[in-house]
């Protein structure tokens, strides 16, 4: 027997949260099922077409773009699909949401060298031992190959293997290329290769992970419900030997590897292929597997360091008694060993990635009553009650299954606004802006032991929430008040959580919004130092502005969650030239980094580093421990990796930078 999922869902994630009473339970396989056959599968999807066709235009358009539009405008920008039958030993310097698992970005260490990624071309700086100077430069692509109409916005580095993660509009979609770092810092192109996919964008999420050895891609592919032979879209993959169009393409994805829920698939509404696709780094080949889950559209998805979850959702019109629309929504699991995948039919929607936390045996994750997934600025969109779901893994299984009313636990919340979260330690913390304002008095925070019983603690820091990071065992919340930029630190003990120290910025607010923009360097327990990029009050705030130069860095001191400014490093202001550049020419990943080396303190900003050195440390006036320590952070030299004077065969002179 199957779970009328209508009985399941409540008018709102809060009714769920409180007052659902749970079905009888079939007893769930532990996996899900997966199409016995190509024949199979393509019955199922070509009666899908015929109801959508039935279904009549006037829902086909509602349908299509009901997931914010993207399904018709991402499938108007790939190519026309083939047939079917064509068928880290460096310290990290990544913001990072799971130890273990590294994220594309576009400042990577490998060794002695810094490796950077902008605008179509890959850079190497000497800065092994106390160096700090450029070595080589190489564009970021194939060569000879035409590269506009892609994007080329993560890397990643295991050992002496560089990957550049893009996405070309003009080739097919992922394109992943591969580079090998010499011992001298050089940098030589070797293979690219390609994975048919829709634009993977996301505001606030990374495409690509690195575990190990091991890439790991989530892409997802939309099926238009109005396309006849929507299997020719499927994800496939080729060695990039310089052909044109689709040719060449071998499709990785075979039926008995696509599953699917017991769900019947909502006529008029596009469906995605959520792909997993895990390739081991091998030389210049790629040994890839895939696998995909059918579901609906909207999604957000998490890599743990065993499994990928995929959070998909999908709208249900009003009823005919006058329900309101809702959300339907499911968490897929799709193990990284190759096991089958496993599902849960749940209520609401993630806010994004950090919205989930696998631990001990259970998944946690944060939710709000309504929102269309991550896919480009999805995230900021998300709206109403909140709540917490936190469920035994074991739960997983077939699909049939849906979370009890047992594993949801209503939180407070403000019903508007952009919101932002985070797990860390034993804690889940959430925040956003009083009444969806930006930088509106009285905005408020929340913190949760998320496996403990109690109320969540209610926190006024006094300004907005635009970031939580953490600090070590503590967290940090920053955000923005009239023109200025403010942190506050949130001490959390066992069973308590309180507000600590503060900091304002004046007359700046972020200039990144990425988890990667920030970066805190834990010198113990209860001290380090953080790097964050900042823009001049007037620019637009949190995001990134689309020149090329970049903002400051500011660096603070925490001492016991107390801080103390310790300074910023700039970037040159008006040394803005013309790069040449072909590729890539909008940072949507942003530009500027801080970057912990060692002792060492700098500062990537557009195409400088800046080194720091702080001066005065441990010294303060007097003996009282309310006195403030006496440092700054002084620029100490900055290099200037751009290409034009300097460029010369691929490499650089000390001369003309």
């Amino acid at each position: 027997m199957t779970i009328d999922r209508r009985t399941l869902l409540s008018r709102s994630l809060a009714a769920a949260a409180s007052a659902l009473v749970p079905a009888a339970k079939a007893l769930p396989a532990s996996h899900l099922a997966a199409y016995d056959s190509e024949s199979q599968m393509r019955e199922a999807l070509a009666r899908w077409h015929e109801r959508s066709r039935l279904h009549g235009n006037a829902q086909r358009s509602a349908g299509a773009l009901g997931q914010g539009g993207l399904a018709m405008k991402q499938e108007a920008a790939m190519p026309a699909a083939a047939p079917a039958a064509d068928s880290a030993a460096a310290e990290s310097i990544t913001n990072v949401q799971t130890a273990g698992v590294d994220e594309g970005g576009i400042v990577k260490r490998a060794g002695d060298y810094l490796i950077v990624l902008r605008r179509g071309r890959l850079f190497t700086v000497r800065v092994g031992g106390d160096a700090l100077q450029p070595v080589a430069t190489l564009d970021a692509y194939a060569p000879g190959s035409n590269p506009q109409g892609a994007w080329y916005d993560e890397l990643l580095v295991s050992g002496r293997d560089v990957v550049v993660i893009g996405y070309s509009y003009a080739r097919g979609g992922t394109e992943i290329g591969l580079f090998g770092l010499g011992a001298d810092g050089s940098l030589a192109y070797r293979a690219t290769h390609h994975l048919r996919s829709f634009d993977y964008y996301s505001s606030r999420n990374y495409a690509s992970r690195l575990i190990g050895r091991k890439l790991v891609f989530y892409t997802p592919t939309l099926l238009s419900p109005w396309a006849a032979q929507p299997w020719q879209q499927f994800p496939a993959w080729r060695r990039w030997h310089g052909e044109v169009g689709a040719a060449g393409f071998r499709r990785i994805l075979p039926a008995t590897r696509v599953y699917r829920t017991d769900d019947d698939f909502a006529p008029g509404e596009p469906l995605a292929l959520h792909t997993v696709t895990t390739c081991e780094l091998d030389g210049d080949d790629l040994r890839c597997e895939s696998a995909a889950v059918l579901g609906p559209a909207g999604r957000v998805f998490y890599v743990s360091q065993g499994s990928v979850y995929v959070w998909t959702s999908a709208w249900r019109r009003p009823g005919s008694r006058g329900e309101p629309a809702q959300p339907l929504s499911a968490v897929f699991r799709l193990p990284l060993d190759g096991a089958a995948p496993s599902a849960l039919k749940t209520a609401g929607v993630p806010i994004d990635q950090l919205s989930f936390l696998e631990e001990g045996g259970h998944l946690n994750v944060l939710l709000r009553e309504s929102g269309r997934g991550e896919s480009m600025w999805g995230s900021e969109s998300t709206a109403g009650a909140m709540a917490l779901l936190r469920v035994p893994l074991a739960e997983f299984g077939d699909g049939r299954g849906a979370a009890r009313r047992e594993h949801y636990r209503r939180l407070p919340g403000a019903a508007g606004g952009a919101l932002h979260n985070r797990f860390i330690g034993d804690w889940l913390v959430w925040g956003g802006t009083a009444g969806g304002g930006f930088g509106a008095d009285g905005a408020s925070a929340w913190a949760l032991r998320y496996a403990a019983a109690g109320d969540a603690a209610t926190l006024s820091p006094g300004h907005s929430v635009e970031r939580i990071e953490s600090l070590g065992r503590d967290a940090l919340l920053v955000g923005a008040r009239g023109g200025d930029l403010h942190f506050s630190a949130l001490r959390l003990a066992r069973g308590d959580a309180r507000l600590a120290g503060s900091h304002v910025q004046r007359g700046v607010a972020q200039g990144e919004t990425r988890t990667h923009g920030f970066f805190y360097r834990a010198q113990s327990d209860d001290e380090g130092v953080l790097g964050l990029p900042v823009l001049q009050d007037g620019a637009r705030r949190g995001a990134y502005r689309g020149a090329q130069g970049a903002a400051s860095v500011t660096f603070l001191r925490n001492r016991s969650l107390r801080f103390s400014a310790l300074g910023e490093l700039s970037a040159r202001q008006g040394d803005v030239r013309d790069d040449a550049c072909k590729a890539s020419c909008v940072d949507w990943y942003g530009n500027a980094r801080p970057i912990f080396l060692g002792d060492r303190v700098l500062a990537l900003l557009g195409y400088e580093i800046v080194e720091g050195r702080v001066d005065g440390a441990g010294w303060r006036y007097g003996q009282s421990p309310d006195t403030p320590w006496v440092e700054r952070l002084v620029e100490r030299r900055r290099v200037s990796f751009a290409p034009g004077g300097a460029w010369r065969e691929g490499r650089y002179s000390p001369f003309g930078n």
